[in-house]
This record gives C-alpha cells, structure tokens and sequence, in this order.
C-alpha cells in the first residue's frame, strides 16, 4: 500500500497548484472582466428617409421630379390593413405579439429550408429586416452579425410600437427596380399609390421582399413566378384564400407586372427647362447647401417641393414658334427663351427640336455662340447711358479700320454689311449699320461697352466672377459690335 502517500502527495501538489495558479492569475482576470463599460448600450438614430423632390409651374402643374432612390414615405394611417396584413402573412404572421424574435418561428423556417432545395420561409422577423437594413448594413454575416440583429431586434421593440416599426419597414425595404418602400413598389410595378393595392397585389409585393432582384418580375419572370405559386402556397395554407382562388391567382388571374409603370397623372419627361433647374441648383446657386454633396442630397434625396416661374401656356406657344422651323438636313435649329422684364422671371424656354436622354441634350439657349447684330442693342444702351442722342452724326461708311485690344487682330476692318453713310443715330440703328455701331462702340469706350453688358444681362449664367474656364469672358474688341463675343439666349433675353 505504498502507493496511497505517493497518490496524497500527488493530489496535494496538484491542489497546491492549482491555488497558485489561481492567486497569481485570478485579479488579472477579475480586472479583464470588469474593464467593459457597464453604459447601456443605445440603438443609433434612425437615418432620415429618402424622398423625391417634386418640380412645379407657376401654376402648380408638376413638370418635373428628381431621385435617386425611388423613395416616397407613407405615414402607418394612409397604409391599408389589405397591405399590413398581406405582408404579415408572407413575412411575419405574429408580428403583433413577438417580443421582436419569434424563436419558434426561427426554428420551424431553419427545418423547413433545411427539408426544401429552396427556402421557402424567411428566419427574420419584420423587427429584425427594419434592424438589418437601418443599422446592420454592410457588415459581415458571421454569427456576430446574427446576435446583433436579434440584439437590437429586442431593443427597438422596447423603444417603439409596433405600427412605427411596421410604418418603418414598409418605407424602407426594397422591392427591386430602384424601389424602396411600399408607395415606390405599388408605383413601379402596378401604376398606383399603396392605397390603391389590392390584397393579392399587396401579396405579390410581399413575395419580392426575400430577394428582390432573384424575383424581379421584369427581368426574371420565371424566378418570379415560381417565387409568386410559393407565396399563393402560403395563403392557401393560412386559408386566406381558397385552393381554387389559389390556382386561378397562379394563371390567368393574375397578371406579372412586365415593365415599370408610373403613376398616370405623375407621368413627367426631362426637358431642357427641368434640366436647366437641376444644373442650377446644382452648380450655380447656393440654395440647397454650401457644398456640392449638400446640394446633391438635398435636391436627389430632400422631398423637396420647387415652385418654378414657367408658364405652361407660354411654353407651349415658344415650343410652337420653334416647331415652324422645319427639319433640315443643314442642322439648322432654334433657341427661345422668354424672360419677365420686372421680376426677371424666366417664363419659357425652347432649348432645341426636343429634349432626348443620352441623345440630344444640348441645351442652345445655354450654349453661347456669336450673337450678330442683336448684340448692338448693348452699344445703344451704353451709348445712350453715357449721353448720346438720336440726331448724333455718326460715320457708317462701310471699309471702316478700328483699333482692337484683341492681340490677334490689333486692327479690325469692316467691309460687309450695309454700306452706310454718315448719319445721324437712329438711322444708323433702323438700318444696323456695322461701321457705325462699331464707331459708336469706340466713341463711347469699349470698356463702359462691356459694363452695360455685364450690368444689363447679369444672371448666374453670365456675370464677371464665372472662371474662364467655364465661361469666355467678354472682352472689349472691336469687333464686338459684329458679334464677336459669344452669348446665350438667355444672356439676350435677360438684358433686353
């Protein structure tokens, strides 16, 4: 029995040990355990929604609207119970009394998809999507990002009611084709407002949230068929519907949407005016914001409404005076801008034959280009400033040489146009004679010549801070007074 103090030593040394261990160990790990702040932790804020932003006429017609996300939130009192209760018997059935996670529906979906070659029933609750999407975005899904769902699942159930977060999800989730929400998703895919969806189209809907691209009725209509029988499956077992109605919804009763539709009396088009209110409130104001990025959101993401000073009636009569110019094989085309003497308001504006995305988006009355003769009224209007009166002597002869500031063409000479005489002012405006002007233009100073011009056609546009390389400036050449300095129409109509 020698062997029995050999074990009792053994055990006391091992016991001795273990003491020792725990002595030098244990306040290292005491300390390592209560270094974590004990703060509750918070749920972020929730980001704002995005919406789009509405454009108007001076009469309140919508002409425009500008998005990024097609994005348009709805409070929980103008969602109908067709579509709440269509969604919770495809997503969540006992939304109304889990605590945020259904654990037994979480086990029965894992054994169902486990038995099937595809999932036929989604794990998340709508609290846990409304958590996925507003606060989990973009991290990895490991089981770290499981625990955290479920986490703040419990969490936003404590600090919201249920219709906030069901008003929450059913304006954020994503239904494919740039739509986020339940009004974008009834637009996109039905021509309706979510208030105007029926239960089998709110169900439809409801089926996409699981994988919105894989189910995308316009582009994978056999994915989203098959994904469309499940969901009827669903009702079917839930008795919402029938075995028969069910059978009926899968063939001719119901139809997949097969391109993305408008609301009807939403149905606006790009057009150079619309697009000339996005370029300045993008790049020639600081309306929306100090910074591009501030203006961008603002304008793409803001819900803005823009009230506009364009007439619809003048605007169809500029679009009418463009159209008598007929088509031509030259290339030959018109620009019309009609600008409100008083206020400055523009009240219409032709830009071309017609606004075409990626095709034809010159704007000409954006885009300046010699102006001709018109531009002789800016000399008058100097010359008159300055004192000049109608029966003033002028020499129009034509063969005039003039000095020019212009280093490449230091002497400029005019031999075109009306021969001109010498006469006095106003015959040398009714018969626009090129020498006289251009002597007019030298008599009264170039430089007090391009101050009125800058002064009387001042506008974002066009106005002496625009850098060079965005704008030519107007120089003081003689030849201004053939129209060697480029403006817009709109430059025109703002100074006349």
């Amino acid at each position: 029995m020698y062997w029995i103090p050999r074990l009792m030593l053994v055990i006391a040394g091992g016991a001795l040990l273990i003491v020792a261990i725990v002595v030098a160990v244990g306040p290292r790990l005491w300390s390592a355990a209560n270094a974590h702040a004990e703060d509750p932790v918070t749920l972020p804020e929730f980001q704002p929604l995005a919406q789009r932003t509405y454009v108007y006429d001076a009469l309140g017609n919508e002409i425009a609207v500008y998005e990024l996300e097609n994005s348009q939130p709805i409070d929980y009192a103008d969602m109908p119970d067709t579509v709440i209760q269509a969604f919770l018997v495809v997503e969540d059935k006992e939304f109304f009394t889990h605590d945020g996670v259904n654990v037994r529906s979480l086990f029965r979906a894992t054994l169902s998809n486990f038995a099937s070659d595809a999932p036929q029933q989604g794990a998340s609750t709508i609290t846990m999507q409304v958590v996925k999407n507003d606060f989990l975005a973009g991290l990895e899904r490991d089981g770290r990002y499981k625990l955290l769902q479920i986490q703040y699942a419990k969490r936003l159930e404590k600090e919201l009611s249920k219709p906030e977060i069901m008003e929450r999800y059913l304006n954020t989730v994503f239904f494919g084709n740039n739509a986020y929400g339940i009004q974008a998703a009834a637009e996109t895919y039905f021509g309706k407002t979510a208030a105007e969806l029926d239960f089998i189209e709110a169900a439809f809907l409801a089926g996409l949230v699981r994988s919105p691209s894989g189910f995308d009725p316009i582009n994978e209509p056999e994915r989203s068929r098959a994904r469309w029988i499940q969901v009827l499956d669903r009702l079917e077992t839930e008795e919402i519907i029938t075995e028969e109605q069910a059978e009926y919804f899968a063939g001719d009763g119901f139809i997949l949407p097969e391109r993305v539709r408008v609301i009807p009396t939403r149905a606006t088009v790009r057009t150079y005016f619309t697009e000339a209110v996005r370029d300045y409130l993008l790049n020639k104001s600081d309306i929306l914001g100090d910074t591009y990025e501030q203006r961008y959101n603002q304008l793409f993401r803001g819900g803005l409404r823009i009230h506009t000073t364009l007439n619809p009636a003048l605007q169809q009569a500029a679009e009418n005076a463009r159209d008598v110019l007929p088509a031509n094989a030259q290339g030959f085309d018109a620009a019309i801008v009609s600008v409100e003497s008083s206020t400055g308001a523009v009240r219409a504006m032709v830009g071309g034959s017609g606004f075409v995305p990626n095709a034809n988006e010159v704007n000409m009355a954006l885009s300046p280009r010699q102006t001709g003769s018109s531009i002789k009224f800016f000399i008058l209007a100097a010359a008159i400033q300055a004192g000049a009166q109608g029966g003033d002597q002028i020499d129009g002869r034509r063969g005039c040489r003039l000095p020019s500031d212009d280093p490449n063409d230091p002497i400029f000479e005019i031999n075109g146009g009306v021969a001109g005489r010498i006469g006095d002012l106003r015959y040398i405006t009714a018969s626009s004679v090129n020498c006289g002007f251009a002597r007019l233009s030298q008599i009264v100073g170039l430089n007090r010549v391009v101050d009125t011009t800058y002064r009387m056609a001042e506008s974002p546009y066009l106005n002496r801070d625009i850098p060079a390389e965005e704008r030519t400036p107007i120089f003081p050449y003689a030849s201004y007074a053939t129209g060697a300095n480029e403006m817009t129409v709109l430059d025109m109509a703002a100074g006349a």
